[in-house]
């Protein structure tokens, strides 16, 4: 529909949000403010403490920057649409925001990669790994991580953007692969190139990592203990977020294929999962993890304590 000459579409995926609203808009505030927090402190550990400004810490604040930005890209507006009477969003605001979610989900598969990568070259070629992780192959590896991502869904919505639009309903409370439906009709150009686009930011990551966990681990089994440990302690939180980040793009897939056969209910659980876990669940799986990261959260949080004590005793 249109609505002041610009090109309207309504959020179907709520349930029942006219008698939840307020629950709703609780848990998404709730959520927004500890994705926010949490990702923050982990950056700002890793930017302050100069120990900590190595490759694989680097790559660690980079996934906390894409959740910042992912989370604001979807947070801000489920908070403005629960409180609204209706739920809308204009055509072009759900471009941007479907170029952003997969984007950012594209980038942290690739940043997933160079943290493997590094992992690799620190584990089985230790005296290679200054030369081969300067802060030059770093910047390299950022760059590409957010811009072939991004370059790689621009097209993808640019040739979306000219596709004319015959239903004006959303199956979900933000836009997302099921924007495709909308369309009148599938050009073969989209088709051909989003699974272009899959293959690259998705099926060959996700190949890479595994791979390159698999050679770290034969390596580490065949070396001495202290190799073994090594890769445990640092690999075993990089395979949890690839494991639940994965899962989420399964969830992502599954809900948009079996949407007309899946309760709405679960639909929506399904989705919310999609945007909580991911934002959240990497910098406390990071935070508590990693142990040079959580030493120097503790020293925050004692710090800040110590500081609310002397506060207090003045007052």
């Amino acid at each position: 529909m249109e609505w002041n000459g610009t090109l309207v579409l309504s959020l179907g995926g709520y349930v029942e949000v006219d008698k939840y609203r307020y629950v709703y808009f609780l848990f998404f505030m709730v959520l927004y403010v500890l994705i926010l927090s949490s990702n923050c402190i982990i950056i700002c550990v890793i930017w302050i403490h100069r120990n900590l400004h190595e490759p694989m810490y680097i790559f660690i604040a980079a996934l906390s920057l894409n959740s910042l930005v992912f989370s604001t890209v979807i947070y801000p507006k489920l908070i403005v649409d629960v409180l609204s009477q209706k739920q809308r969003v204009s055509y072009s605001v759900c471009l941007v925001q479907i170029f952003l979610f997969y984007s950012l989900a594209g980038s942290d598969l690739m940043l997933l990669s160079a943290m493997a990568y590094d992992r690799y070259v620190s584990i089985c070629r230790p005296l290679q790994y200054a030369t081969t992780m300067g802060k030059t192959a770093v910047s390299v590896y950022l760059a590409l991580a957010w811009f072939f991502p991004a370059c790689q869904m621009l097209v993808t919505t640019i040739i979306q953007s000219k596709q004319k639009v015959c239903s004006f309903t959303l199956g979900g409370f933000y836009c997302n692969v099921s924007m495709i439906k909308i369309h009148c009709t599938t050009p073969k150009s989209l088709t051909v190139w989003t699974l272009i686009s899959l293959i690259n930011i998705g099926v060959i990551p996700v190949l890479f990592i595994v791979l390159t966990y698999i050679k770290i681990f034969i390596v580490a089994y065949r070396s001495h203990r202290e190799a073994w440990r090594k890769a445990v302690d640092t690999c075993l939180p990089h395979l949890i977020v690839l494991f639940t980040f994965t899962c989420l793009v399964f969830f992502d897939v599954i809900t948009e294929l079996l949407e007309s056969l899946l309760p709405k209910s679960l639909r929506l659980i399904m989705s919310l999962q999609i945007v909580v876990f991911n934002p959240l669940f990497n910098p406390i799986m990071y935070g508590l993890k990693m142990k040079e990261i959580w030493k120097h959260i503790k020293r925050l949080l004692l710090l800040c304590c110590k500081h609310e004590i002397i506060k207090n005793q003045v007052d």
